[in-house]
């Protein structure tokens, strides 16, 4: 289903048509600035992601072009202000690209993936970042700002040699987490060894190739359809259940064909 490079060329200058056309026309367009989208944006970054979990390819069409509209649209503001175009952003972007692949628009050579994102790290340093973590945005969530900060550390050689050791973390924050409670330590200490136990096994996790974000997102589509289950099949109202009468239920829902 290959469309030729015209066909795409064509369908994005129908977008910056349109975008022309609702900023001068539409009272809505008109009044939107770089804060008030912001939100709105974030929201449809979800919605994408939501739609790339379950790779619905529907929703994903959908939601890339809701996505790319925000994208034209903060460059449309941009463009107003003086400050840059949507061409500008986009030869940006392709000029960092050439610049952070000479294996492939230079003559360095690389033996496999890790080394690819080495040398990008490296590359990044050389144009002025002072920290490889610098790249990683404030506002992530806080499980896959852990996740992209070791990610990154990796890449300069801060990394743990085996699996095997990245578990013993794991079991010695839980164990400093367990005391931290059974001795009724401040709530402040009791926080802090609960992150660190969340921040060991998401290290865990990258050891052993699982995405944490994903995985508990899996983790929370299964409980919520299972707990569903409870809600309809329930022959009473929840609160006047037993936890056994619930439980029962919940098993029931473990052992059907449910689509999680």
């Amino acid at each position: 289903m290959a469309k030729d490079l015209q066909y795409q060329l064509d369908a994005f200058a129908r977008l910056l048509k349109i975008m022309d056309e609702l900023r001068e026309q539409c009272p809505w367009d008109r009044k939107q600035t770089f804060q008030s989208l912001r939100n709105l944006t974030i929201e449809e970054t979800y919605e994408l992601a939501d739609a790339l979990l379950e790779e619905n390819l529907t929703d994903i069409k959908e939601e890339i072009g809701d996505v790319l509209l925000h994208l034209v649209f903060y460059a449309k503001i941009a463009d107003e202000k003086g400050a840059f175009d949507i061409a500008d952003a986009i030869n940006a972007v392709c000029d960092k690209l050439i610049k952070r692949h000479p294996h492939i628009y230079g003559d360095l050579k690389v033996a496999d993936e890790e080394e690819v994102k080495r040398n990008w790290e490296k590359l990044k340093l050389k144009e002025g970042k002072k920290s490889v973590l610098q790249g990683v945005p404030n506002s992530l969530p806080a499980m896959i700002k852990a996740y992209r900060m070791q990610d990154k550390a990796k890449q300069v050689g801060f990394e743990w040699e085996n699996t095997a050791q990245v578990w013993e973390k794991v079991e010695e924050e839980i164990a400093e987490l367990q005391e931290a409670v059974t001795l009724d330590f401040a709530f402040e200490k009791q926080e802090e060894e609960f992150g660190d136990v969340l921040f060991s096994l998401v290290n865990y996790a990258r050891f052993i190739g699982v995405d944490p974000e994903t995985a508990l997102e899996r983790v929370n589509k299964k409980f919520k359809k299972r707990f569903e289950y409870i809600e309809a099949n329930a022959d009473k109202d929840l609160n006047d259940m037993t936890l056994a009468e619930m439980d029962a239920l919940w098993n029931e829902a473990k052992g059907s064909d449910l689509k999680i």
